[in-house]
């Protein structure tokens, strides 16, 4: 198989796709690609002042661009709420690309007291999924699209400390995140298929890409990734896995992608696999069931 590249994206004319976290790295590559491909965009982040600079840079590309800002803090259900709102008044949704996140930050807490990376980069996407699926559950060929991370593959619930009163560790929770992000891909795909809904839920990982996101990564381990800079992605190689996962017209639901070279580090996208206790299906249904209790979002499928 030749390398994926950008080129090789399809056509997206007449398509609807929010993304959040799109004004910076992997999130602002993807809406790149998609509007340079026709896709109107709706671009969800915290800051106006961010999603103008990104809206003015796309546009500079692409003159007639169809960018829509949408204001999204994930570390906020009240936002979530409000941002889906927003996108539920569009005509139509085609996918959703769940991108946005943080990674190993000192411990803090969501507006709704959840510990931070569980809040946004889990719990957040899972509103925020729930809010949209009505939206989305009838459309053909519809996606969500749910960006994880190799570090799903230290990842494990800590149900007896789902907020880290107990105790923190930047990096456990991190992977803790991720891996609740591939067991939240495979049993909503299993409850699209149970509905017979033309929708699919997929998953992705950017492999090692030097990105904003790693600002909160400690200095010792910053020395430690040194090496690995040599060969980790741009924001926009990082970026194919995501578009692949989104348009790729070979995609089917529960599929995950990632780089191809380095031990899925670095370079174009293929389709790849996540470790085998993220299909424990009673560990999906037990965190899907705590979710929607913590977020107070039901899903109708």
């Amino acid at each position: 198989m030749t390398d994926y590249r950008e080129s090789v994206v399809p056509d997206q004319t007449g398509k609807t796709v929010f993304i959040t976290g799109a004004n910076t790295g992997i999130g602002y590559d993807t809406a790149r690609v998609l509007a340079e491909r026709g896709a109107k965009i709706l671009l969800g982040c915290r800051s106006e002042t961010k999603a103008s600079k990104a809206i003015a840079k796309i546009k500079s590309i692409k003159g007639d661009a169809d960018i829509t800002w949408v204001p999204l803090d994930l570390a906020s259900l009240s936002s979530v709420k409000e941002a889906a709102e927003q996108v539920n008044r569009e005509p139509r949704l085609d996918a959703l690309v769940n991108n946005a996140g943080v990674m190993m930050p000192p411990k803090e807490v969501t507006s709704d007291g959840f510990e931070l990376q569980f809040g946004v980069n889990h719990l957040g996407h899972f509103a925020l999924t729930g809010h949209l699926i009505n939206k989305l559950k009838d459309q053909p060929g519809a996606r969500i699209v749910n960006v994880s991370s190799l570090a799903h593959r230290q990842g494990s619930i800590q149900f007896d400390d789902i907020h880290s009163d107990k105790s923190y560790n930047r990096m456990q929770r991190y992977g803790m995140s991720k891996f609740a992000n591939i067991l939240f891909t495979y049993e909503l795909q299993r409850m699209l298929e149970a509905a017979s809904s033309p929708a699919i839920s997929v998953a992705c990982h950017p492999g090692g890409s030097n990105t904003e996101l790693g600002r909160h990564i400690p200095p010792l381990f910053s020395l430690l990734f040194i090496p690995l800079r040599l060969i980790m992605n741009s924001s926009a190689e990082g970026a194919l896995p995501t578009l692949m996962a989104t348009t790729d017209t070979q995609v089917e639901g529960g599929d995950y992608f990632g780089p191809k070279k380095w031990g899925e580090m670095a370079h174009s996208a293929h389709k790849v696999d996540t470790i085998p206790s993220s299909k424990d299906e009673a560990v999906a249904r037990q965190l899907w069931e705590l979710s929607a209790e913590l977020t107070g979002v039901k899903y109708t499928i």
